[in-house]
């Protein structure tokens, strides 16, 4: 059954969704339930809150906004197999977010690890979808070429490698305090993009039981489990929207990914970084809007 929470901009319900595999997402919704849906997933290391400037937003135009806690993050079960966070299952995620709540043909809005997860489930499942936005995080089979053939990207994703470590990672980051780790995001990020109070409830999300182990997993899943297949096309129309400032991923994975993209359009944002929505939230507010209307 749904509950009622208040924040200072929106009316928050939260809905328990099952998962294909036995597990239960915390997910919010927002807006008209008649709206025409849109679907936000949040990447690492936030949760349903990344997207706090997107929320009220779409619901003022009417839309029903679904934003998720993905699996391992803030309230949402926790598996402990390094395996139950490959990219089926993550796309698979969504699919039963969709059919619990009956979505007809949303519109899939993913960025960071939310965006390779959006980008697998477009592969998977495009028939259920109405569009895909992509905010920096390049098509799958773009990003594994990188690593392979890209030194600056490998350069660029050196903590994946370290994340690939059993245990020590998350040990490392509770050791030093997860008030250092969220420095990470302003240091990554433009100058005033995070608020201390907002980072405090990042801290919060981080320090619920196993949360940051099974955020690190994705990582570990990505390279214990990558998923190769054959059919790796995407039929949904696809907005890819890019900070060229990022200091994790190369901007030139945007147009690489379109090769993979029946009809895509790219939109890259000269100032930002990878924290696109927080730091250009009107813009990319817009951008969406205009793409999905």
């Amino acid at each position: 059954m749904a509950r009622k929470s208040r924040t200072t901009e929106v009316s928050i319900s939260t809905v328990t969704v099952p998962t294909r595999d036995g597990y239960n997402l915390s997910v919010k919704t927002f807006g008209p339930r008649e709206g025409r849906p849109v679907v936000f997933l949040h990447g690492f290391p936030e949760f349903w809150y990344g997207w706090r400037k997107q929320i009220p937003f779409f619901e003022a135009q009417g839309y029903f906004v679904v934003v998720p806690d993905q699996r391992g993050y803030n309230d949402s079960d926790k598996p402990e197999e390094v395996s139950d966070y490959a990219l089926p299952n993550l796309a698979a995620d969504v699919v039963s977010i969709i059919e619990t709540l009956k979505l007809d043909k949303p519109v899939l809005v993913g960025h960071d690890w939310g965006a390779a997860a959006a980008w697998q489930t477009a592969i998977e499942y495009g028939n259920l979808l109405s569009k895909l936005v992509i905010l920096n995080v390049p098509h799958p089979r773009a990003m594994i070429k990188n690593l392979v053939t890209n030194p600056l990207q490998f350069f660029k994703s050196w903590y994946m490698y370290f994340f690939q470590l059993p245990f020590l990672p998350e040990r490392l980051i509770e050791w030093v305090g997860y008030e250092r780790f969220a420095e990470g995001l302003k240091r990554t990020s433009r100058r005033g993009t995070f608020e201390d109070t907002e980072l405090a409830k990042y801290v919060e999300a981080w320090s619920k039981p196993g949360a940051m182990g099974s955020m690190i997993n994705w990582y570990r899943a990505a390279f214990r489990y990558p998923e190769l297949g054959d059919d790796v096309h995407v039929y949904v129309p696809t907005l890819i929207l890019w900070g060229e400032k990022d200091a994790f991923l190369e901007a030139r994975m945007a147009e690489q990914s379109t090769q993979y993209c029946e009809s895509a359009e790219v939109r890259f944002f000269p100032e930002a970084t990878h924290w696109l929505q927080h730091e250009e939230s009107e813009a990319v507010n817009r951008a969406i809007l205009e793409f999905i209307s």
